[in-house]
């Protein structure tokens, strides 16, 4: 043999190229060399390439522990096996007939849409066929499909039927054992149920093939066919109403993390098997979770989540008691005995799993004897100047563009001469003036309206007068003259209410209406130059207080603490001397006369005049934005940026009493400023009536604090909410019981008319947990407080 022979004959080669890459790879018949269409190869690479794809995909989840090993079976071969068993059936073979068509349809879709059932179904069909006899009139007469058509729709009303009876079974006996239940009527009700058993058995059977709710007659053992309702549609978009008030903001944190919970728990089958229709129920603290299944298929589950109310009933709190009994039964026993009985057989809730979900925890203590304390209150007082220093500091260092205007100042190489704002607000009133102020604001600070558990906030920003007259300065000016008019006539004697205007003498004459153009007048001279980096608002620095007043109280300024927060500020950038800048503007004694000003002139208007010892029920109104009047008030009020940082530093200063109350006191000025930047920075407080705790809530704030007063016992109240990693308990509730229950709602409410409030129907049920159900169904029906829109969620 030559052995230029060639190994393969010229017209086997074109033969071999196409047989060997189907041996390879095991199947695909990539048409090589002939003109087949893009998507016909495409086709064939996905065919190929799918359970790899799938397979792997389980092998790696199972390794992981994401999966169980029967769920990663599930993912992995099932779906295929299944195609592959219908794939070669007989029925296949010939001629296609409308049944044959109508039931593959349906298989095929099911091995997607509804893998496990679908399994089942198809054990059971191969099963029979192998046990049973060919010539028997299921193997002969049915083909594959239908059959799968058959067992499925039988394997559907089994449940229903064992679920129906379970309710039906349920609302019979706890009508006699719970004597909370127990009407006259009930005894001749049992009898009749029991005399009348293959009656109530049909009514039963007729409802399962209907697949409609079995309905208890006002929730009594008195049963009728439902009218039908599909399961996997919901009437409208889901989410769109809701009866929101001050607790539904909780459930906004709440649903997204615990949406992403879900898909863990629902990829790892803690939740059981997933059907449209599913209820579930989930516990913590004093929040109920009601979740509901709209839709599912192979990798996606649409869900609605609603949030019940907060404010709990007698009955809301009869039921979550039994709610949380079960779930403790189940989680949190430390001890498995032999041979027990379930103590909750017969309840509507089975528990499911334990869900890690971050959130809020609501603490609620009793502050009495901490802000009550004489020795606390005294403390306060000192305190909420070094508050206030400290806020005003950080607020004037963190102002925009207060830097740009530095460095121009800089550049210029000598600080500029500045004139304290001159006083805008009008003089204190006159006797008759301060007598009706008191009048319309004695209601919010009278003794017997005693506190409510959050005040309104109220706030006196109405000025009643608008002075034409030249304001004066707080500072004595070289060459100016303390004097007054009255009437027309100069008087040796200076009334009481004009002692806060002076005439400033040596500067030209200012026309009255034009006093808001009056330009600064250069009269004091920062002696920093980056002073202007913390320096107040020009409109801050007027005055409404005497000056002696002034110069009394300013003893109360620290200014060892004021020189220290200055020297903690870490704005200053200056590549010159960067580390003396703070020690230069500390010795700044103007922008320190400045803060002095404005500091104790704050304190006043929270305080008052007098400067007495504040009262529980003092620090509560203020602390919910009530001032009492003073002379600073209105000063203070025409600055709503001001005030804000004010009431801010007051509420700061009550935390920090309770904080050195409850944990011990504070040691040095560095360990009260890291407190006081703890609090900015991961803490919200104030009441839970803003918008700033909802905010806050939804922006995730660590912590939130609030005061309140019990008006019913007596006692100031102290709420603390601490976001953190916490346990949802969810159990799964009995679909049958919850649509009867909701059947018989909408025959109550929109047939019978029956909307009282007190009805028997909407009363507490351990067992069936009834007003927990009537509340989560869909308003005007229900009336729970959150409901989301459909949520998508991908399984896999």
């Amino acid at each position: 043999m030559s052995p230029d022979v060639p190994l393969l004959n010229d017209y086997k080669q074109d033969f071999f190229l196409k047989r060997f890459p189907q041996t390879v790879l095991g199947g695909p018949r990539f048409k090589l060399g002939y003109c087949a269409p893009p998507y016909i190869y495409v086709n064939q690479i996905i065919l190929f390439l799918m359970p790899w794809v799938w397979g792997g995909v389980g092998t790696f989840l199972y390794q992981l522990g994401i999966l169980k090993d029967y769920y990663t079976a599930a993912l992995s071969v099932s779906p295929f096996a299944m195609i592959a068993f219908l794939s070669l059936d007989s029925s296949l073979q010939g001629l296609h007939s409308v049944s044959v068509c109508i039931g593959f349809t349906r298989a095929f879709r099911m091995v997607w849409q509804n893998t496990e059932n679908a399994l089942l179904e198809t054990v059971i069909v191969s099963t029979v066929h192998l046990i049973s006899s060919t010539d028997i009139w299921w193997n002969r007469s049915l083909d594959t499909g239908i059959r799968l058509l058959l067992v499925g729709i039988i394997r559907d009303r089994l449940i229903q039927f064992v679920s129906k009876l379970q309710f039906a079974v349920t609302v019979l006996l706890t009508s006699w054992t719970e004597k909370k239940q127990r009407r006259k009527t009930t005894a001749t009700l049992c009898i009749l149920n029991i005399v009348f058993s293959p009656f109530v058995l049909v009514i039963i059977v007729f409802s399962t093939l209907l697949s409609s709710p079995l309905l208890p007659l006002f929730t009594l053992p008195v049963f009728l066919v439902g009218f039908p309702r599909p399961i996997q549609s919901w009437p409208g978009a889901a989410g769109t109403t809701a009866c929101v008030c001050a607790d539904t903001v909780y459930y906004y944190q709440m649903v997204p993390r615990l949406t992403a919970v879900l898909q863990t728990a629902m990829a790892a089958g803690s939740l059981g098997l997933l059907l449209p229709g599913s209820h579930y129920l989930g516990r913590f603290q004093d929040r109920l979770i009601w979740i509901m299944i709209l839709e599912c298929g192979y990798t996606y589950c649409c869900i609605n989540i609603k949030g019940l109310e907060l404010q709990e009933t007698s009955c809301h709190t009869a039921e979550a008691r039994r709610v949380d009994e079960v779930f403790e039964d189940a989680f949190e026993q430390e001890y498995t005995r032999v041979c027990s009985l379930n103590e909750h057989f017969g309840n509507v809730l089975t528990p499911c799993t334990v869900l890690p979900v971050k959130l809020y925890s609501d603490a609620r203590s009793v502050l009495s004897g901490i802000i009550d304390s004489h020795e606390n209150l005294k403390e306060f007082k000192g305190d909420l100047i070094k508050v206030l220093v400290w806020i005003l500091v950080q607020y004037c260092s963190k102002r925009p563009g207060i830097k740009e205007n530095v460095h121009n100042t800089e550049n210029k190489g000598k600080a500029p001469l500045i004139l304290p704002a001159l006083n805008t607000s009008p003089p204190p009133k006159s006797p008759e003036d301060i007598h009706s102020l008191n009048s319309e604001t004695s209601n919010d600070w009278s003794d017997d309206n005693i506190f409510d558990d959050e005040p309104t906030i109220k706030k006196v920003i109405e000025e009643k007068h608008q002075l034409k007259d030249l304001p004066g300065t707080n500072l004595f000016i070289p060459g100016s003259v303390e004097s007054q008019r009255v009437g027309d006539h100069s008087t040796g004697t200076v009334p009481e209410t004009d002692l806060y205007k002076a005439v400033l003498l040596g500067y030209p004459a200012v026309d009255r209406g034009k006093q808001e153009d009056m330009p600064c007048i250069p009269l004091m001279e920062f002696s920093c130059s980056h002073s202007h980096l913390v320096c107040l608002p020009a409109e801050w620095r007027t005055s409404c207080i005497l000056s002696s007043k002034m110069k009394e109280m300013s003893s109360l300024f620290p200014e060892d603490w004021y020189q220290f927060v200055l020297r903690q500020l870490e704005c200053f950038h200056s590549e010159e001397k960067a580390s003396n800048v703070p020690e230069e503007i500390a010795k700044d004694k103007v922008l320190k006369d400045f803060y002095v000003h404005t500091v104790m002139t704050c304190y006043f208007s929270l305080f008052g005049i007098d400067n007495m010892a504040p009262s529980p029920g003092h620090i509560l109104r203020v602390y919910s934005g009530v001032l009492p009047w003073s002379v600073a008030l209105d000063w203070l009020t025409e600055k709503p940026e001001l005030f804000q940082l004010a009431l801010k530093a007051f509420r700061y200063t009550l935390k920090l009493m309770i904080d050195k109350a409850s944990l011990g006191p504070i040691e040095d000025f560095r360990e009260l400023i890291k407190c006081l930047e703890e609090y900015e920075r991961d803490w919200y407080i104030g009441l839970v009536s803003d918008e700033k705790w909802k905010e806050a809530i939804l922006q995730e704030k660590p912590y939130l604090f609030s005061l309140g007063y019990d008006s019913n016992m007596g006692i100031y109240t102290g709420r603390v909410l601490s976001l953190q990693e916490l346990l949802i308990q969810v159990g799964k509730l009995n679909p049958e019981a919850v649509r009867g229950q909701w059947a018989n709602l909408s025959w109550e409410l929109l047939y019978a008319t029956n909307d009282d409030e007190e009805r028997y129907s909407i009363q507490a049920h351990p067992l069936l947990l009834r007003n927990l159900t009537v509340q989560a169904a869909e308003p005007p029906l229900g009336y729970p407080i959150y409901s989301s829109q459909p949520l998508h969620i991908h399984l896999y």
